[in-house]
């Protein structure tokens, strides 16, 4: 295996419910590269609690087939999971308060990447945390796969 192999990358629950979604899209993509060991994937418990919840919402229960989700469920705890998050530094504060796990997850996690399709909470916009490169679906699969 190549060094890519050890990129470490965190996927918003966003880009994880939307490779369920939408197959053959890049956040599709970006989910078979994992499965195919192109990097490691690294989550939370809390993670795996956000995509088995938000995946009951009424707008996404009838296009999120249960076994599916289950599935993806599944795979993710063969990746990094970590079990408890820390508290963020006073200095870092999230613009969507429901984000402050994955700035959680990146800074202990170590990673790479965090890759998210919400332009609207300030995660794209800040770019990075830590040595942590904040990016689009697109962006990651042009730069880093």
């Amino acid at each position: 295996m190549g060094a890519r192999a050890l990129m470490r990358v965190i996927l918003d629950t966003n880009v994880l419910l939307a490779a369920l979604i939408s197959p053959h899209g890049t956040p599709d993509k970006i989910y078979r590269a994992w499965r195919s060991a192109r990097f490691t994937l690294v989550t939370s418990a809390a993670q795996l609690d956000e995509v088995r919840r938000v995946s009951r919402y009424p707008k996404l229960k009838p296009i999120l087939p249960p076994h599916r989700v289950g599935t993806m469920v599944n795979n993710m705890q063969r990746a990094i999971v970590l079990d408890k998050l820390p508290h963020l530094p006073d200095d870092i504060t999230p613009g969507d308060p429901s984000d402050t796990f994955l700035l959680a997850m990146a800074l202990s996690g170590e990673a790479d990447y965090l890759v998210t399709g919400d332009r609207c909470a300030g995660l794209i916009q800040r770019g990075h945390i830590g040595r942590t490169r904040i990016v689009t679906p697109t962006l990651f699969v042009a730069g880093a796969l």
